[in-house]
């Protein structure tokens, strides 16, 4: 295979794999634990009376 092909074929795949990790931070959604909702309230409450 001539050696520009070969160039091509690698910037090709680097592409690719830019485009598929580009998505793949897109549709990241971070793991929701369990929050204590009150706690949070309150402390926004706090936060705003100061």
């Amino acid at each position: 295979m001539p050696v520009r092909l070969q160039r091509k074929a690698r910037k090709n795949k680097i592409k690719a794999a830019q485009r598929k990790a580009a998505i793949k931070r897109l549709m990241f959604v971070p793991v929701i634990k369990c929050l204590d909702v009150a706690a949070i309230r309150k402390s926004f409450a706090d936060r705003t009376s100061v």
